[in-house]
Formats: structure tokens, sequence, C-alpha cells
């Protein structure tokens, strides 16, 4: 019985060592150590020995099931390492590559338009202020000369959202609140770039939001000729030192004297085509001297300062820069377009 016992033992652990995976080593464990095993049958079958022999037998059996266990365990230890190193070398990434580029995305033509005229504005003194886009009626026509009976708010069908709140139609409420934030008769020389909202048709030259920069100047002595000065070195910047600028009598509520600026065709050189229409003048923006009672609704002195204000359109300087015949394709995202920029 013993020598029966050593070879079974000794198979079992030759058969151990020679399993190649997981699954044939749990199947010789089944075979050998299972309910059903040699090792198992050789236990049931110690009825038919004496009463002396089946201790001495059944210490037997234990230690060789100790032993091919002990067996089963190391080579399972084996095999998880050499699987380990296996999934190791098969999933390692070899750092000595170089790496994959990411596709970079750029600036919308209307951020890259915006950074160029903040950018001008900036290096001539400017602050740049920010305001809400939500508005009160008060900062967005009263406190700029326009009260609720006043015409000129027809000519700005805004999106209300109570009979004091709306969606701000320009970013002329930015500078009232700037002022009244200052201190009475402080110089001011600003920015307010942001979007606006109107009522509006959406087709090549319209869009219920667009993009404006209002600017402010305030100080003692301030005059038209300040005016003029900066507008034509902000047009001769933002295009080119030839292009000719002209300005022509207008009316804002909120500046006295008023002006709309026009700029030589930058299509035709000022010689007459279908964009300027034939004048060789393009319109690009309003302007004039802060009305007094402005000035006044937000604690300054018109007899102590002065300033004067203007306001443009980031869409018509960067169709026009660009060369751009519909200022909806800034709007649509259409990749074929925007990647030309």
């Amino acid at each position: 019985m013993e020598e029966k016992i050593s070879e079974l033992k000794a198979a079992a652990v030759a058969e151990v060592k020679a399993a190649s995976d997981m699954t044939a080593l749990n199947d010789i464990r089944v075979k050998y150590l299972g309910k059903k095993g040699e090792f198992t049958a050789i236990l049931r079958g110690m009825s038919s020995l004496s009463a002396e022999e089946r201790p001495k037998v059944g210490k037997i059996v234990n230690v060789a099931k100790a032993e091919v266990e002990e067996a089963i365990n190391a080579q399972a230890g084996e095999l998880k390492a050499k699987e380990l190193s296996a999934r190791l070398a098969s999933e390692k990434i070899d750092v000595t590559l170089p790496g994959r580029n990411v596709p970079q995305g750029h600036l919308h033509p209307l951020t890259l338009t915006m950074q160029r005229i903040k950018d001008i504005f900036v290096h001539m003194g400017f602050s740049v202020e920010e305001g809400p886009e939500i508005e009160r009626d008060y900062f967005n026509f009263e406190a700029l000369n326009l009260p609720k009976d006043h015409p000129a708010r027809d000519m700005q069908d805004s999106f209300y959202i109570t009979d004091e709140i709306l969606m701000r139609s320009q970013t002329s409420p930015v500078q009232a609140r700037t002022m009244q934030a200052n201190e009475p008769n402080k110089p001011i020389r600003m920015i307010a770039p942001g979007r606006v909202y109107r009522r509006d048709e959406y087709d090549a030259t319209h869009s219920p939001m667009f993009t404006q920069v209002e600017g402010l100047v305030i100080d003692k002595g301030i005059s038209f000729a300040d005016l003029k000065g900066t507008l034509e070195l902000f047009l001769h910047q933002i295009f080119n030192e030839n292009v000719g600028v002209r300005f022509r009598p207008s009316f804002f509520p909120f500046t006295e004297p008023s002006a709309e600026v026009d700029i030589s065709c930058v299509m035709c050189h000022g010689e007459g085509c279908k964009v300027c229409k034939g004048t060789g003048w393009l319109e690009i923006l309003g302007a004039g001297m802060v009305h007094p009672h402005v000035l006044e609704m937000s604690g300054y002195d018109p007899k102590v300062v002065s300033g004067f204000a203007f306001g443009l359109g980031v869409e018509r300087i960067a169709m026009l820069s660009y060369g751009i015949d519909d200022l909806r394709l800034f709007y649509d995202n259409d990749v074929r377009f925007l990647q030309q920029f």
C-alpha cells in the first residue's frame, strides 16, 4: 500500500510540473485531490485494512496529499508569474517612440479681430471694462439720455425679460456703470467689448446677436480734435496707413455733436464698387462728444470735464479685414470656413 501511494504521489507531482496553464492544473487538482480523486479513493478503501494498518496508511495518504497540494500551489505561482510577464510584455508602451500629435484648434476670426482691437486701444492707454449681458433698462437707456418715451428706442427693438430687465442692446451701459462707480470727475479712458442683442433679421448683414466695442474718454479739456485723432489712429492701425477717414454729422441721444465715421472702401480703394455702392466710402462706426446730461446723470460735472464716446461692430471690421461677404459665416460653425483663419 505504501508503494502504491508513493507511486501515485510521484505521478501527481510529475503531472503538476508538466501543467502549462491554470486550467490543466485545476484538472489535476480534481483528479488527485477532489471528492472522487485518487487519494480520496484510497481513504475510502481503508475499511478493508486491519485496525493496526489504518492509522499508518491514513498518515501516509495525508502526507502525500499535502505534498501534492504544495506542488500544485508552487506551480500555480509560476504560471501566474509567467502570465503576468506575458501580459506586461504585450501591453507595454514604448516611451522612446515619438508622441502622436493632438490636433489643435485655433481662435475664431471674431476673437482674432476683437484681440486686435483691444491691443490697439490698450497700447493707447485704454482699460478694458466688462458688464452684464442681462441689463437694467436704466443703464441700457435712461442713463444714456434715452428716457422711456424717447423715439430713438424704436431703432433698438430689444429683448425684454421684464419691464425693467432686458438683454443689453449695446455695451454702452458699461460706460454708465464705470462712471457711476468712479469718484466724481475722475478721468476715464476705457473700452467695453462684448455681445449685444437686438430683435433683428438673420441675413448676410444682420444678426440678433453680434459683438460691439464701445469706447469712452472723459477728462478736463477733451475736444472733438481728440476724438478725431484717436479714431483716425485706430482705423489706420486696424486696416492700413493709407485708408481714408471722414466724419459726417449725425445724431445720437447720448452724444452732442455726433458723427458717423467712414473709411475709404478697402475693396476698391475708393474708386467705387458694389460693396461701397459706388461711393468709395464705407460706414464703419459712430461717435461724438458725450452729452452733458449723460455726464450729469452719472455724477460728472460738464462744466469741469468733457469727453467723447464711440461704438463699432466687431463683425463689420472682421468682414472688411478678411474680405467676408456674409455675416452668417461667423456663426454657422462650418469647419471649412473656420480653418482658413
